[in-house]
C-alpha cells in the first residue's frame, strides 16, 4: 500500500500521511484484502470541495468527503503478475468541513479525520449507502474498524 498524499490545509495537517498509511493497512487487514495498491489522499478547502462537488456531483456545496474509484468501470480486468501496484482511488477531505463536524459531533478532529478517510476508503472498495441496508453495512464496518484501529 502507497499513499500519494498532498496537503493543501495548515501544515498540523501534514500529519495525517502517517495515520492514513496506518488506517490504510487496517482497513485492508480487517477486510482481508491482499493486493497492492496506490491510493492518492488530498486534504483541501472548502471553496475547492465545492468546486469539485459541483462539477462531479452537480451538488454547488462543500463537502467533508469525495471519493474517485479508479477501480469501479474495470470489465475483465487482465489478470497482473507479481507485485505491480494498482491506483485504487482519489480521497478528497475538506479540513475546513472536518473541523466544523468535528466541534459539532463532540468529538476530536483526529478522530473526524480518521472517519472521513475510512469512509472514503470503504467508498473506494465499493461500499455505498444509497439505501438503508448498505448504510447499515457500511457504517457499521466503519465504527468497527475505527474501533479496533483505536486499541
Amino acid at each position: 500500500m502507497e499513499i500519494t498524499f498532498t496537503n493543501s490545509g495548515p501544515q498540523t495537517f501534514k500529519k495525517y500521511k502517517s495515520l492514513y498509511i496506518k488506517l490504510a493497512k487496517d482497513v485492508f487487514a480487517y477486510l482481508k484484502i491482499n493486493a497492492n495498491y496506490v491510493l492518492e489522499v488530498n486534504i483541501t478547502d472548502d471553496a475547492k470541495i465545492q468546486e469539485i462537488n459541483r462539477a462531479y456531483r452537480g451538488l454547488d456545496r462543500p463537502t467533508d468527503v469525495i471519493s474517485f474509484a479508479f477501480l469501479d468501470n474495470i470489465v475483465n480486468e487482465p489478470p497482473i503478475i507479481g507485485e505491480v501496484p494498482r491506483l485504487l482511488g482519489e480521497i478528497i477531505i475538506s479540513y475546513e468541513t472536518a473541523i466544523r463536524q468535528a466541534e459539532a459531533y463532540g468529538h476530536s478532529l483526529e478522530r473526524e479525520m480518521k472517519f472521513l478517510f475510512t469512509h472514503g476508503m470503504l467508498h473506494l472498495l465499493g461500499y455505498d449507502h444509497q439505501d438503508a441496508d448498505q448504510e447499515k453495512i457500511m457504517f457499521d464496518l466503519q465504527d468497527q474498524i475505527l474501533d479496533k484501529e483505536k486499541k
